[in-house]
C-alpha cells in the first residue's frame, strides 16, 4: 500500500513538473515563436504594408515606385518584424532613422501608422500579451521615425 501510495504521489509529480516546464516553456519561447513564427510574421507585415498604401494619409510616402521596389519594401518589412521578434531573420534594410529621415513623418502620421498596426495583428488573432510586446518593440522607433510635431 505505501508502494501504492508513493508512485501516485510520484506520478503527481510528475504531471505537476510537466505543466510547470510546459508553461516555463512557453514563456522561455521568443516573441518570434509565440507569434506564429515566419508565416504569421508575414502576414501581419503584409496585410500592414497594403493597408499603408491604400491610406490616402500614406501616399505621400507609397507612390511613384515600381512593382520591384515594392516587393522589396514588403519583404524588408517582413525580415525586419522577423528579426526584432528573435526569428531566424536576418534584416539588411538602413536602420529607421536613415530610411525616413527627410519624410517629414509627423506624430499624426506614426499614430495612423500603429493603428493600421494593431488592426494588421488584430486580424492574425494575437493573444493579447504577444500583441502588447510587438507593440512595444515597434513603438521604441518611434524617436526615429517622427520628426514633425504638429502644433
Amino acid at each position: 500500500m505505501k508502494i501504492k501510495a508513493h508512485l501516485v504521489t510520484l506520478a503527481f509529480a510528475v504531471v505537476l513538473t510537466g505543466f510547470a516546464h510546459s508553461a516555463l516553456t512557453q514563456e522561455e519561447k521568443s516573441l518570434y515563436k509565440r507569434l506564429g513564427g515566419y508565416d504569421a510574421i508575414a502576414s501581419i507585415a503584409h496585410d500592414y504594408f497594403g493597408r499603408i498604401r491604400s491610406d490616402p494619409q500614406f501616399s505621400r510616402f507609397t507612390g511613384g515606385r515600381s512593382q520591384d521596389s515594392l516587393k522589396r519594401a514588403r519583404q524588408l518589412l517582413v525580415e525586419q518584424f522577423c528579426a526584432l521578434t528573435g526569428g531566424p531573420c536576418v534584416y539588411i534594410g538602413r536602420d529607421m532613422k536613415t530610411a525616413h529621415g527627410g519624410l517629414g513623418i509627423t506624430k499624426r502620421d506614426w499614430d495612423a501608422s500603429m493603428n493600421h498596426l494593431v488592426e494588421s495583428i488584430d486580424r492574425q488573432k494575437v493573444r493579447q500579451k504577444e500583441k502588447e510586446e510587438f507593440l512595444m518593440i515597434v513603438a521604441a522607433y518611434e524617436k526615429d521615425i517622427v520628426e514633425k510635431t504638429e502644433p
